[in-house]
Parts: structure tokens; C-alpha cells; sequence
């Protein structure tokens, strides 16, 4: 039997494309294995070999786009980390495809509580990780308080741009985001001089 390792590459970027833009046009609800697979001009059978299910097969294409996109190292510049995690949300979410992916994953996961699970563990939590790491190290360096509202400060974070891009539909602009990132850093007791 073929690994996923030993699954050829074009065909498996062809497939994750197939499957963004699929999601994209038709959402989660209405997606299904044979229009990824028409989509990608490939056999259903090549989905099957690298996915069990619709379900994996979205979480993982989305999680492999997604997580990437919120990687902030901390640095020792408290600022300019939370200006990159912010700057990330919109990045992530002013692509094409993910402004109407995210809004229909979120909205499928109200009805779906298997598909809330993965997404809080695989999505939410992995992003989330970025920003605490973040949080973690101002606290380490004596810039932030240890009993600052973390949770609190994480929703800053993506909230006011997701709402912007997703929910209004308008643009971010740079001084929107750099408002957004003076708010996390007021939020974290360490705002900008």
C-alpha cells in the first residue's frame, strides 16, 4: 500500500488547490469529494488515497494554509510581535479564497459539533499557541503583568480584523491595523511610547 509520503507532490497540490477553491465557490455544506475531484481533473481515488473523509480532507488543507500563516517567533521587540500577529491575521484573511472559507467553516461548525472540535484543536488552538508564546515571553522579560487577561488579549488580537474583512467586508487599511495593535498592547499593560 502507498504512503502519503509516496503520493506524487503535483497531484497532491493540484488536489489541495481543487479543494480551496471548491470550498471557496460552493462551501463546506455542498462540497463534495467527486467536485474536488472534477475540480482537480483527478479520480476520486487519489482523494481517498491521501484523505478518509470531506471532513479530513478540509481540515488538513486548511490547517496546512492556515497555521503557517500565524508563525510569529517572539522576539525581544513586544510591539513589533504583536504588529506581525496582527499583520498575519490579515494577511490570512484578506486572501481571496480564506475570506469566504473561514466565515462558512465557522458558520458549518455551529451545526456541526465534530468539525467545532477539530477546528478549535487543529485551527483556533494552533494559531492561538503563536500569540501566547508571544504573551509568554513579555511576561518572561518583565513587559507584561503574569496575571494579564491572555484570552482576552488573543481575541484582540484577530477579532477586530476578522470582523472588518469578514464580517463587513472592507478593507483593513494600515492605520486600522496599527489601531488594532495599539488596543493589544494597551490590552497587555505595555502600550507603544
Amino acid at each position: 500500500m502507498r504512503t502519503r509520503a509516496t503520493l506524487r507532490a503535483g497531484v497532491t497540490d493540484g488536489i489541495v488547490e481543487a479543494v480551496l477553491d471548491e470550498l471557496a465557490a460552493v462551501g463546506f455544506g455542498r462540497l463534495t469529494m467527486d467536485g474536488v475531484a472534477r475540480r482537480a481533473r483527478a479520480g476520486k481515488a487519489a482523494l481517498y488515497r491521501r484523505w478518509s473523509s470531506k471532513q479530513e480532507m478540509v481540515l488538513e488543507v486548511v490547517t496546512t494554509i492556515s497555521v503557517p500563516m500565524a508563525e510569529t517567533a517572539p522576539t525581544e521587540d513586544l510591539a513589533d510581535d504583536v504588529a506581525r500577529l496582527v499583520h498575519g491575521v490579515a494577511d490570512w484573511l484578506t486572501d481571496a479564497r480564506m475570506s469566504r472559507i473561514i466565515p462558512d467553516l465557522i458558520a458549518e461548525a455551529t451545526r456541526n459539533p465534530e468539525l467545532a472540535a477539530a477546528l478549535t484543536e487543529r485551527l483556533g488552538s494552533a494559531r492561538r499557541n503563536y500569540g501566547q508564546a508571544v504573551i509568554d515571553a513579555a511576561i518572561t522579560r518583565g513587559e507584561v503583568s503574569p496575571d494579564v487577561d491572555s484570552e482576552y488579549v488573543l481575541d484582540l488580537i484577530a477579532a477586530p480584523v476578522f470582523w472588518r474583512i469578514c464580517g463587513r467586508r472592507e478593507q483593513v487599511t494600515p492605520a486600522y491595523l496599527n489601531r488594532v495593535v495599539d488596543t493589544v498592547l494597551h490590552a497587555l499593560g505595555s502600550p507603544r511610547a
